[in-house]
């Protein structure tokens, strides 16, 4: 029972790290890839890798157990609403000036 805790636990795990690589490199190349002279290599490029990388994790984690994909893939989707909040929150305070910020409080 607590060799299958730990194995679900690392798989949660597992899927949290991958999903925000994942959506974390989105972020990232759709900032790179905004301002590049070629954004289609950008994208394409990173579609790619973070595809395939993500695509291998679950793979390996799962190992033929589909508890352990159910568990990863909710890791995953727990990252991905991590990074959105996180993202968000960034965008935000790039859309406000100073100014704004101050007589908000």
């Amino acid at each position: 029972m607590m060799i299958e805790t730990f194995t679900l636990l690392s798989a949660w795990t597992a899927g949290v790290l991958l999903g925000a690589v994942f959506f974390g490199g989105l972020w990232w190349t759709v900032r790179k890839g905004l301002s590049s002279k070629h954004p289609a290599l950008w994208f394409l490029g990173s579609l790619l890798l973070r595809t395939g990388m993500t695509a291998t994790g679950f793979v390996v984690v799962a190992s033929g157990h589909w508890e352990r994909l159910l568990v990863c893939l909710l890791g995953f989707i727990m990252a991905r609403l991590i990074v959105v909040r996180l993202t968000q929150s960034w965008a935000d305070d790039q859309t406000h000036s100073p100014e704004e910020t101050s007589h908000a409080s």
